[in-house]
C-alpha cells in the first residue's frame, strides 16, 4: 500500500508516517521544509520502512501538481492520503488583521487541503482508499480564541470540504474524514504570529480541570491510522474530535 502525508516533517505528520510505515505502507513524505522531510524519511527507514521525500508549498498549485506528478511516476496509485500540513497563521483582531495574513492562512490551510485532495483523487479512483484531513476543534467546536478568525475559518472550511468530498467520492470507494485535535504537544505553535492588541477581547472560559492534558502527536496519529485502515471501512464524512474533553468547557 502507498500513502502520502503532507506536513510530514514534524509533529502529527511525522508520527503518522512512522505508524503507517510500521504496517509495511510505503510513504511519500511531503513538506515545505525538505530537511525535516528527509529526517522523517530516515526515521521511517530506521524502522525498515520505505519512504520518498516531496518538497512543496501547499498553497502553490504548480508545486503541488509537480509533487503529485512525482508520486504518479513512482507509486502509480495511492491508497491513503493524510492532508495534515498547515500553519497557525496570525493571531490578530479582525480590524487590524492584514489581508495578506488572512490570505496566507486560508491559502495554506484550506487551499492546501483542496489541492492535496484534488491531485490525489485520480490516483485513488483506481482502487479506492482513505483520505484523512487534519482539522481542529477551533472553528468546529470551539470559538474561544480571540484573534483566530482566519485559522478558525480555515478549519471550519476543511470540515465542510471533507463532507462534500465524502459524498462526491463515495461511488469510487474513497472515504473522507477529518480529525479535530485540541491542544497537541508539537512545534505547530512556532508558525503562529501575533499582531495587534487582544487584551480587550473576551477570552474563552476557564480551562476545565476535569479534562485530559494536551495530546501527544502520536495519539492523534493513532486516530489517523485507524481512519486509514479497514477497521473504519464504514466511516466517511465524519469529523472526529480528539481533545481530551478540552472543548467541553
Amino acid at each position: 500500500m502507498k500513502a502520502l502525508i503532507t506536513g510530514a516533517g514534524s509533529g502529527i505528520g511525522r508520527e503518522t508516517a512512522l505508524l503507517l510505515a510500521g504496517e509495511n505502507i510505503e510513504i511519500a513524505a511531503l513538506d515545505k521544509n525538505r530537511d525535516k522531510a528527509e529526517d522523517t524519511k530516515k526515521a521511517v527507514e530506521n524502522k525498515n520502512g520505505r519512504a520518498m521525500v516531496l518538497e512543496a508549498d501547499l498553497s502553490v498549485p504548480e508545486e503541488m501538481k509537480q509533487a503529485f506528478d512525482t508520486v504518479t511516476s513512482s507509486f502509480e496509485q495511492l491508497d491513503i492520503v493524510v492532508a495534515n500540513g498547515g500553519i497557525a497563521g496570525t493571531m490578530a483582531p479582525i480590524e487590524s488583521l492584514e489581508v495578506k495574513d488572512w490570505d496566507r492562512t486560508i491559502e495554506t490551510d484550506l487551499r492546501g487541503t483542496f489541492l492535496t485532495v484534488k491531485y490525489a483523487v485520480p490516483l485513488m479512483k483506481k482502487q479506492g482508499g482513505s483520505i484523512v484531513i487534519t482539522s481542529s476543534v477551533s472553528g468546529n467546536r470551539t470559538f474561544s480564541q480571540p484573534g483566530f478568525s482566519a485559522y478558525s475559518t480555515a478549519k471550519a472550511g476543511q470540515t465542510a470540504f471533507m463532507k462534500m468530498a465524502a459524498r462526491e467520492l463515495a461511488p469510487h470507494r474513497i472515504r473522507v474524514n477529518a480529525v479535530c485535535p485540541g491542544g497537541v504537544r508539537t512545534d505547530f505553535k512556532d508558525s503562529l504570529l501575533r499582531s495587534g492588541d487582544l487584551s480587550a477581547a473576551p477570552a474563552g472560559g476557564p480551562l476545565n480541570q476535569h479534562t485530559f492534558p494536551s495530546a501527544e502527536p502520536e495519539q492523534v496519529a493513532e486516530l489517523i491510522q485507524f481512519l486509514a485502515s479497514d477497521a473504519s471501512s464504514h466511516i466517511t464524512g465524519s469529523e472526529i474530535y480528539i481533545d481530551g474533553g478540552q472543548s467541553l468547557t
